[in-house]
């Protein structure tokens, strides 16, 4: 009952949302680096920092500093929705926030000054990573329903976080999707729902690396880095600006190039992570197998299908 009405609440939450966008032309319009030709409402991933907040004031004020870090990332992200805001202040506050988030997982009082750079570094460019892979229906949020569904299994098991914490952003998620995941959508996310959604997941497995010690839970992740990683390589290689707009993303050249359906692609994005996800926590769970073999095993097949899909359909560009 309870999910229930938390459900119909987030609903009524962003339903209230839309009027208010609407009423203040919080819109996306098409420009050359999307992958949509409508006028669409923005911003409607403001659903997830309602979830994260409603759970937060009803469950003892868990977890302060990522919270704060939380509603300052997604206030200057949704403020870059209404404006065009210098890249510095931008930048500045996400590692601002960043650096609340790494002080409510212990990794500053853990680790060393360098191993906490790196992951300010890391978390800082998943952020933007998953910001710049919202670009088509659905897949910010199956992405994020893949990886937050399989960290509420592993909590079972490797408690690292409260799993109501997990379950109302599995609802507002789903409200966002419900919205979302259309062959015409509702509304999109916006830079407040992607950028505050990847916050999110990079506190729960920077929870769970610290927890277990074990690095191979960035597996959970595999597929978006791979694709923005990779994709950041071959504009590199094409020696574009990669600070530009773009559609050289793997998704892309599926549903833009190819003629894919958008959600299709999403979905099959949520499929591969879900695979990759059942099969390792397998193999965790029932073989001795060493985690860096397990992770450079996977993440080299993943490189090697990237670029073997991505030549298939340059070829067929090419050739049409």
């Amino acid at each position: 009952m309870e999910y229930t009405l938390l459900a119909v609440g987030f609903l009524l939450l962003e339903l209230i949302y839309f009027k208010i966008a609407d009423r203040f032309n919080i819109i996306d319009k098409p420009t050359e680096r999307s992958s949509h030709t409508e006028i669409t409402i923005r911003g409607g991933g403001v659903v997830f920092v309602f979830a994260t907040l409603v759970w937060f004031l009803t469950h003892g004020l868990e977890y302060p500093y990522a919270i704060v870090g939380l509603l300052l990332i997604s206030g200057i992200s949704f403020l870059d929705d209404l404006y065009t805001l210098s890249s510095k202040l931008r930048l500045g506050i996400q590692f601002t926030a960043v650096v609340l988030l790494l002080y409510q997982t212990g990794i500053v009082e853990t680790y060393n000054l360098i191993w906490t750079a790196i992951a300010l570094i890391i978390t800082v460019g998943f952020t933007n990573a998953v910001n710049f892979m919202d670009g088509i229906n659905g897949i910010t949020g199956l992405y994020a329903l893949a990886t937050m569904l399989s960290l509420w299994y592993i909590n079972q098991i490797e408690a690292f976080t409260q799993t109501s914490f997990l379950i109302y952003n599995v609802i507002g998620v789903l409200v966002f999707l419900f919205f979302n995941l259309r062959k015409k959508a509702k509304c999109f996310a916006g830079d407040v729902g992607s950028v505050s959604i990847a916050f999110l997941l990079s506190f729960w497995i920077l929870s769970l690396v610290l927890e277990t010690g074990s690095i191979v839970y960035l597996l959970l992740l595999a597929v978006y880095g791979i694709d923005a990683v990779l994709t950041i390589v071959h504009r590199l290689f094409k020696k574009e600006n990669i600070f530009k707009p773009h559609r050289s993303h793997l998704y892309q050249y599926l549903a833009n190039e190819m003629g894919y359906s958008h959600v299709w692609v999403s979905f099959g994005y949520f499929l591969a992570q879900m695979l990759i996800n059942i099969v390792f926590i397998a193999v965790l769970e029932n073989s001795s197998l060493n985690e860096w073999v397990l992770l450079l095993t996977t993440i080299s097949l993943l490189c090697l299908l990237y670029i073997g899909l991505k030549r298939i359909i340059l070829k067929n560009i090419t050739t049409y």
